[in-house]
């Protein structure tokens, strides 16, 4: 809920929410149209891809309470397949959409990038991650931003402690 608007704006959904930021402060979302499009491609894309990948490859193959060999595999194949399409478009771009860091590095980074760096799912080796150059490279370089450390903390309640912002009230709460 954003407060200073009036009357107050209402926005959830993690598109919607960073589109509204962007536009709100004219940052991480290209004004050129075929930029803009392009980034909006690979949001959409994020978002119509990853909760499949979350809900089903993460679900059979972390969180099931029984190992079941067919859906863990299909699930496998469709994460391949989603880290392929990132790989093949990363070859050529630094980003996803080229030269510029935007939203849709922001929105991908936070599924796929983690799932390369071994942050979620511990299933690198099973999934061949490693073969995954261009990606590994994109999500390592988004890792290391400084934005990015920050925000792994928040709301982080495991782990090294000073890994760890139990609750966040404001920006210097991450100091």
């Amino acid at each position: 809920l954003d407060r200073s608007t009036s009357p107050p704006t209402r926005v959830f959904e993690s598109g919607a929410i960073l589109m509204y930021l962007a536009d709100k402060f004219g940052a991480f979302l290209p004004t050129e149209p075929s930029a803009r499009a392009e980034c909006l491609s690979w949001l959409f894309w994020q978002i119509g891809s990853a909760p499949y990948l979350g809900g089903g490859f993460g679900h059979f193959y972390s969180y099931a309470p029984e190992k079941m060999e067919y859906p863990i595999n299909r699930f496998a194949m469709e994460a391949k397949r989603q880290l392929d399409v990132l790989d093949r478009n990363l070859a050529e771009r630094r980003y996803l959409c080229g030269d510029e860091y935007n939203m849709a590095d922001m929105a991908n980074f936070a599924w796929y990038g983690t799932l390369v760096i071994g942050t979620i799912y511990d299933a690198q080796e099973f999934l061949d991650v490693a073969s995954y150059k261009n990606l590994h490279r994109w999500a390592t370089e988004i890792s290391e931003r400084p934005a990015v450390k920050r925000g792994k903390r928040v709301n982080r309640i495991w782990g090294p402690e000073e890994e760890q912002l139990r609750e966040r009230h404001s920006a210097s709460d991450l100091d």
